[in-house]
């Protein structure tokens, strides 16, 4: 096991008994732990027991893109050398993974090993429920605990529309705490960053969401630069161009990351069931099993829309995320394609045997 110094110099970095243990094997090569607090250009800077160091990550598999070295990883660094090389990380607890913006059907790993994901949404705009049930199931699929803050509630003095507002959040947010805070006023910093304590958290959100300075406002001091966000849309420049990890001062590390345009799910439909964890339940009583809610007799959902005791605007949301998630685990699984092929067929007799009931009619 490493040594109590570099486990006590690592602890407010999150190290503990099961890192530790984890670890022993390259312990007994010699190598040093650490932590990635920033990754750039195939090199990183690693937090050790000795302070932060420069590493090069040529070693590890560079070919697949959920596979190499990212902030929040745990490394085997090799204890001297210029430049030094990370061999290895360890086994991650959870990875926050999004799929690319291009064509090949590639996943992007934003963080990992976190245990809290705060989705920065501004009050300063229009709330896009959409856009934050979308962030929410690429949460829950990494395995950590999302949290949604919604910054600049400065911008919202009237109380009674401020609750209508952390209502209507927490009504497309099952199972999530949903904090209206103000970096400027200092409103709902201490409930926050009492959540986030002990733990790893990732700052998740558009820019203009206000992530900087929350980061600011949570770690004490300016360690991360603000621009001001557009008045037209509240969106700003991506004042963060890296993911850096920050510890807190009250306990626990934050992850601050750049602003995120584009949110893709990839092979997310665990997460997308938890966050419309209310429609899953209700399919469970619907008379088919495979019902697709659209049309079918016996749908609980569609019955649901009707008394008004579901939104149809949730209803909406659901089926296209189950849709872009099914095309993204498509282009990987074959198994999966020929599924959707098959679908396709059947919807299509289906659609054929019905005009021919129809011209049987006019006839």
């Amino acid at each position: 096991m490493t040594s109590t110094p570099a486990f006590s110099a690592l602890a407010a970095y999150g190290w503990d008994q099961d890192w530790a243990d984890a670890f022993t094997p390259h312990d007994a090569e010699g190598l040093l732990p650490g932590r990635v607090v920033r990754v750039d250009r195939g090199q990183c800077d690693v937090v050790t027991a000795d302070g932060t160091v420069r590493a090069d990550t040529a070693f590890v598999t560079p070919h697949d893109p959920l596979r190499v070295v990212c902030t929040g990883d745990w490394v085997a660094l090799e204890p001297s050398g210029n430049p030094r090389y990370v061999r290895t990380y360890l086994p991650r607890r959870t990875a926050f993974v999004r799929s690319t913006s291009s064509k090949r059907s590639e996943g992007q790993i934003l963080a990992a090993n976190v245990d809290h994901a705060i989705i920065a949404v501004s009050l300063a705009v229009e709330l896009d429920l959409g856009r934050i049930e979308r962030f929410l199931a690429l949460a829950w699929e990494s395995g950590a605990q999302p949290v949604v803050a919604l910054t600049k509630a400065d911008l919202v003095p009237d109380a009674v529309t401020l609750a209508h507002l952390v209502q209507d959040v927490e009504t497309s947010a099952p199972g999530v705490a949903v904090l209206p805070v103000s970096a400027e006023a200092g409103e709902g910093l201490d409930v926050l960053a009492a959540v986030v304590a002990g733990g790893t958290s990732v700052l998740l959100g558009q820019s203009g969401a206000g992530k900087s300075t929350l980061a600011n406002a949570l770690v004490g001091e300016e360690v991360m630069d603000v621009q001001a966000a557009r008045d037209v849309d509240g969106k700003g420049r991506h004042t963060t161009t890296t993911r850096n990890l920050l510890a807190l001062p009250g306990g626990g590390v934050l992850i601050d990351t750049p602003g995120l345009r584009g949110v893709g799910l990839w092979d997310a439909e665990t997460g997308v069931g938890q966050v419309f964890a209310e429609i899953e339940e209700l399919a469970a009583r619907c008379r088919f099993h495979d019902c697709a809610h659209e049309s079918e007799p016996g749908c609980a959902v569609l019955a649901a829309i009707d008394t008004g005791e579901l939104p149809e605007r949730r209803l909406d949301s659901y089926r296209k995320l189950m849709r872009e998630n099914q095309r993204i685990v498509a282009k990987t699984d074959a198994r999966v394609r020929a599924e959707i092929r098959r679908d396709w067929k059947r919807k299509g007799a289906e659609g054929k045997a019905a005009m021919e009931a129809k011209r049987g009619r006019w006839r």
